[in-house]
């Protein structure tokens, strides 16, 4: 039994050791240099004000003629070729002319182009230069399933110092995403390591998440019989433990063993990071649940909140269907904006009691909503900063709703909450005390980190050693 125990950890060893070194070197970057996104901050800044505060056919209309019947969320914004509604169904999204209710998806790199230079001209970036440079449903910064609903996607290059690329959605005209040269560059070394994210093989997510996870369990079948064995080969003189080895095995075994506890934990956290609901549940709201949330509203009663004026500082405007009612949200700065309920009073968010109202349809037994506090184990944050989350506490099951918009931030039951522990504070440290101190975390990252990584080298070494002598070897014996 022992000895099959030490030929597996051979060859899985000699099999990943570069892969352990890739994963703890790319880790570093990934803490410093995450992978390229466009952030609520960046894509609102590039919003265009909206010129005449609202369109020219009603939300009921624009739901209508978009042919998107299941539409939950409505969206007017300002495009360079006119202001748009954008229609959010549960699984897609249409932009139609809020002038006169035609389809409006963007199908011109002239268009996409004008699109791309008012979002930059709108942040200061320069955009004297840009140019569309592809149209294609798949790069490799675009991969993210998230993308899906606005494939193909527009690639425009600002041609700014920067190297500042933005990627326009053919379905809506939004930009939603951008990346610059810095982040592409060091992403390389960072995240398409880590995540082994080559395109071709991103591109289809059941592979994807099916080689990477298979690669993470044999990693860790390999790290954890190395640790079995580690603690097996010490030896006892005296009062004083030793190695038996020398050389590069030593080193190897007694990094190993200060490492131990680090890297199990990490190399089990980070397959966990592939679990997709195989051994926890992933957070998702039920059919039942989600019929809720999405239930459709009675568009037509928008017309009565449109009643009010739009804002003239509003740079976006939503319609929302929540606990059966309609409300006009409209977006005047990153922080700041007005929300018209079905009574047409003016405020900033929902209060709890409305959400209150909401989550008690969602589950049996919820108790009295509270607001999540900014350092609560279970982060959760508004797309809207300074917004309020408001958790409600059914039995073992909790939700947290946004305050901005009433959409379910995270829905956390005790599988859930178990996998925040075992894949995120593991993985990647965010336990409160350490996230207070970003300074110390960020130290404690890249040491422990570079431990893993010099204890891989070791391994390395050891790995090459031992195929040259199982091959050379025989190679040189039979000259």
């Amino acid at each position: 039994m022992m000895g099959a125990f030490v030929l597996s950890h051979r060859w899985l060893g000699i099999a990943f050791c570069l892969l352990f070194a890739m994963w703890f070197a790319s880790g570093i970057v990934m803490h410093f240099v995450p992978f390229p996104s466009l952030t609520e901050a960046e894509r609102f800044a590039g919003l265009v004000p909206l010129q005449d505060g609202q369109g020219g056919i009603a939300v009921a209309d624009a739901v209508a003629a978009s042919g998107i019947a299941d539409a939950t969320r409505v969206r007017l914004i300002q495009r360079s070729d006119g202001p748009v509604y954008v229609m959010s169904g549960p699984t897609r999204l249409q932009a139609v002319s809020a002038l006169d209710g035609q389809g409006a998806p963007v199908s011109s790199p002239e268009v996409a182009l004008a699109i791309a230079r008012g979002h930059a001209q709108q942040r200061g970036l320069d955009a004297a230069h840009a140019a569309v440079v592809a149209h294609a449903d798949y790069d490799q910064w675009s991969v993210p399933n998230g993308f899906d609903r606005h494939r193909p996607l527009f690639r425009v290059a600002l041609g700014d110092a920067a190297g500042t690329e933005v990627y326009v959605s053919s379905h809506t005209g939004e930009v939603v995403l951008d990346t610059t040269r810095s982040e592409r560059t060091w992403n390389l070394a960072g995240s398409i390591l880590h995540w082994i994210y080559p395109t071709v093989l991103r591109s289809n997510w059941a592979l994807w998440d099916g080689v990477v996870w298979t690669l993470s369990l044999l990693a860790l079948i390999a790290a954890v019989l190395g640790a079995a064995l580690g603690m097996t080969r010490l030896r006892l003189r005296g009062r004083t433990i030793s190695s038996p080895y020398r050389g590069w095995h030593a080193l190897h075994h007694i990094i190993g063993l200060i490492a131990t506890t680090f890297v199990l934990t990490w190399i089990f956290s980070g397959w966990l990071s592939m679990d997709h609901g195989r051994l926890f549940s992933r957070g998702q709201l039920t059919a039942a649940e989600a019929a809720v949330t999405n239930s459709l509203p009675d568009w037509t009663r928008a017309a009565s909140i449109d009643q009010r004026p739009v804002s003239s500082s509003a740079r976006e405007v939503e319609w929302i269907g929540f606990n059966g009612k309609v409300y006009r949200r409209e977006r005047i700065g990153l922080d700041k904006q007005v929300l018209v309920g079905p009574d047409e009073r003016d405020t900033a968010v929902l209060s709890a009691q409305e959400v209150e109202r909401q989550v008690t349809r969602l589950a049996p037994g919820c108790g009295a909503t509270s607001v999540v506090a900014g350092d609560d184990d279970y982060p959760a944050s508004s797309a809207v900063p300074g917004a309020p989350v408001y958790r409600s506490r059914c039995g073992d099951l909790w939700f947290d709703v946004d305050g901005a918009d009433g959409s379910v931030v995270q829905r956390l039951d005790a599988s859930r909450r178990a996998y925040r522990w075992a894949y995120g504070a593991l993985h990647t440290l965010d336990f409160p005390i350490l996230v207070a101190h970003p300074r110390w975390r960020a130290v404690l990252i890249v040491g422990l980190c570079m431990l893993g990584l010099v204890f891989s080298v070791t391994g390395i070494v050891i790995g090459w050693r031992r195929l040259r002598l199982s091959f050379a070897g025989p190679i040189e014996q039979k000259v």
